[in-house]
């Protein structure tokens, strides 16, 4: 496992460490189930807003809620893996629940980022952010690129496919 990933029950010592370095903390998170270049585009842009980003993966359980049925397409660990392989993000917290306001209270970060598709005042997390004395931003390019339109996308050019058998559908065409 990636040394970036740590438990919930570190972030707590974590963000107190930082701040005692006096590190200027960012907070990101999402499913990242398929990542793709706004994923990128966004934790590159939270990442410049200060000196250590922090990233939640959220758990499988909240992702099937979120997303609905056929997703997470990825386990958790698998999505936490990969999102602490950029090399920009410093640190990765896997966290239940729909929203990360349990971890935004553990961590007190300097800046929560969120990607376009919200705006400040429609994050969900801002009250608790404004509580802890800190401040929203918003990150990344426009919203072109999402994980559902990505599906979408693979799934009709499949079905384009149209006579192709479940073994290719699989496995790929035969050798």
């Amino acid at each position: 496992m990636n040394s970036k990933i740590i438990p919930k029950s570190e972030v707590v010592a974590l963000g107190e460490r930082l701040r005692k370095e006096g590190q200027v903390i960012v907070f990101a998170n999402g499913c990242f189930d398929l990542l793709h270049v706004g994923h990128i585009r966004f934790l590159s842009a939270a990442r410049k807003q200060g000196d250590a980003l922090v990233v939640g993966v959220n758990c499988d359980d909240a992702v099937r809620s979120l997303k609905g049925p056929g997703r997470p397409l990825m386990g958790e660990n698998a999505r936490a893996e990969l999102v602490a392989a950029i090399e920009f993000v410093d640190y990765v917290v896997i966290f239940d629940g729909l929203t990360a306001e349990n971890l935004l209270r553990d961590l007190r970060p300097h800046i929560q980022c969120k990607g376009t598709d919200y705006t400040e005042e429609s994050v969900p997390e801002k009250s608790v952010v404004d509580a802890l004395g800190g401040s929203v931003r918003i990150t990344g390019d426009p919203k072109t690129h999402s994980t559902r339109e990505i599906l979408a996308e693979i799934k009709k050019r499949f079905q384009k496919r149209g006579n192709v058998s479940k073994r290719e559908d699989a496995a790929g065409p035969p050798m």
